[in-house]
């Protein structure tokens, strides 16, 4: 249903200005075929014209920033969730009214993750979390862990030269965070009603510490080999020589292209200790639009009401199989099928429904590096847990001053 206050806003335009707007897209290459076949329905019903460029993903943010302050640039653009913050402060982001969408068919980390100090800045798209993949031909459905001591015991039984029983990339706090939050650590404090606190830092409290002496309990137990990363974790998977990986679903498309006979089981299913489970980052990919766009008013009409529709983000799916943020998009490719199975969809939008929020402010790009390097000096006994989330905190204050 199209929403009155962007009826109003289209009616206010000239007839004469109808017929010479041309709205333009940055996407990356996965998105831009469908968005123009879109983009040709919104110019039948309005006249407007859409333009879709490639960009690369990497360097969306980087241009836009660019292009968008010298008041150029194009109204609409596709990004992640942590860009937002950085975008934001530099008054570049329109918001976008909650009642001009239907709120409740999005997940709320979606709509969390696009919002900034209250207002909302992005319509989620795409989810993104962690999950365990297994492979049938190690574990049966009925043997899958649902504890931590479970995994390390099936991990155990399949660790040999040639195989591996569990793999992750530990030394990045992406993949390690499910552990660190389990355990009661956090990067920024949050409160939904004020946001981030940011002199409130929870990598090296309590909890973050017990849980860096647990991911460190995989290499000292023979499980992890050192050195492995994320090229390794995925590579040994195709191939059908890991028994347990933990990757996201921008792996699955592959997975099942190799033949890989695998399930999945959400994160959030598995204990790290007794009624404290894992709880994986949460990535969001949305729809921003400029601030400074003279085509406010159609940009706006053709996010909410062509490309964020449950149809338009069934075509996102499509075309880049992620978790889809509405919730009655399931149902669609329940009935209408697509790249991924219905059931590994569920079990990442379960993953997710239970997982946080990478932060969207623009600290958080102090945090990565300091902490990558304190996992790997604690994984190689260069640095006790103890001293080296205490040294990873210290650089990340000193970056936030």
């Amino acid at each position: 249903m199209k929403k009155k206050f962007i009826i109003i806003l289209l009616l206010v335009l000239s007839i004469t200005s109808l017929f010479s707007v041309t709205l333009t897209v940055w996407s990356s290459e996965k998105q831009q075929d469908f968005i123009r076949k879109i983009g040709q329905e919104f110019t039948r019903d309005t006249g407007v014209t859409v333009e879709v460029q490639q960009i690369t993903f990497g360097d969306i943010k980087t241009k836009y920033l660019t292009a968008a302050q010298a008041g150029e640039g194009p109204d609409i653009i596709i990004g992640a969730q942590d860009w937002l913050g950085e975008l934001v402060v530099n008054g570049l982001l329109e918001p976008i009214p909650k009642s001009a969408i239907e709120l409740d068919k999005f997940a709320d980390s979606g709509i969390e993750a696009f919002t900034y100090e209250g207002v909302l800045y992005g319509i989620p798209y795409a989810l993104e979390s962690q999950a365990l993949f297994y492979n049938r031909d190690y574990i049966n459905d009925n043997e899958v862990p649902t504890n931590i001591d479970e995994l390390k015991k099936l991990a155990k039984q399949f660790t040999t030269p040639d195989t591996a029983g569990f793999l992750f990339s530990a030394g990045e706090l992406y993949y390690s965070y499910s552990f660190i939050s389990a355990l009661g650590g956090y990067v920024f404090k949050h409160d939904p009603r004020t946001g981030y606190d940011v002199s409130d830092i929870g990598l090296n409290n309590e909890g973050a510490i017990k849980a860096v002496y647990l991911i460190k309990s995989f290499f000292d137990e023979g499980i992890l080999p050192y050195g492995v990363d994320y090229i390794i974790v995925d590579s040994m998977f195709l191939d059908g020589l890991a028994a347990m990986v933990i990757n996201g679903p921008w792996a699955v498309k592959s997975y099942l292209d190799a033949g890989i006979d695998f399930g999945v089981v959400p994160l959030t299913r598995i204990e790290v200790e007794p009624g404290k489970t894992m709880k994986p980052f949460v990535g969001v990919q949305g729809l921003m639009i400029n601030s400074r766009s003279s085509n406010k008013a159609f940009a706006m009409e053709f996010v909410i009401n062509y490309l964020a529709t449950a149809e338009g983000i069934y075509e996102f799916y499509i075309a880049d199989p992620r978790l889809p943020s509405r919730n009655d998009v399931v149902q669609i490719i329940e009935e209408q099928g697509g790249p991924v199975p219905a059931e590994i969809v569920a079990a990442f939008t379960e993953s997710a429904a239970g997982g946080e929020p990478m932060p969207n402010i623009p600290e958080m790009a102090v945090v990565w590096s300091p902490m990558d390097d304190a996992l790997s000096n604690i994984i190689n006994g260069v640095q006790t847990p103890e001293e080296a989330l205490n040294d990873a905190v210290s650089k990340i204050k000193a970056g936030l001053k």
